[in-house]
């Protein structure tokens, strides 16, 4: 049961990433309003490209262990130079709870990508 539940974690872990990032691709030109500093569309680019190499990592259970981490940290700076800085300059409630809502969504990602990490290190997917 315990390898059925992990592999199921993985993969389904892995689908939206590469959705995710397929999504930076297709819109990179509405992304790029949200990147903090130049050259923004390159940074969407790598960014999307980075989510569809975890999610390809995680979904053939290679390299799992770094792809784990690398995305911890990159959601971890997407919250510290994106989202908190969004709710840090809405003036007020309303406009605070887009940023709010998406460094809420972030966390939870970026405490996943951590258990996956945790799953490979251990050798349990």
């Amino acid at each position: 049961m315990r390898t059925l539940t992990t592999t199921a974690a993985r993969i389904i872990f892995g689908i939206p990433w590469l959705v995710f990032g397929t999504f930076h691709f297709l819109n990179a030109d509405q992304m790029t309003g949200a990147v903090p500093f130049p050259p923004e569309t390159f940074w969407v680019y790598l960014t999307g490209a980075a989510m569809i190499a975890a999610g390809i990592a995680f979904i053939i259970n290679k390299y799992g262990k770094i792809a784990g981490l690398l995305l911890a940290l990159m959601l971890l700076i997407f919250i510290l130079m994106v989202h908190i800085p969004g709710i840090l300059s809405a003036e007020n409630q309303q406009q605070m709870m887009s940023p709010m809502q998406s460094m809420l969504k972030d966390t939870a990602l970026m405490a996943g990508a951590l258990a996956i990490a945790g799953l490979f290190d251990r050798g349990s997917v």
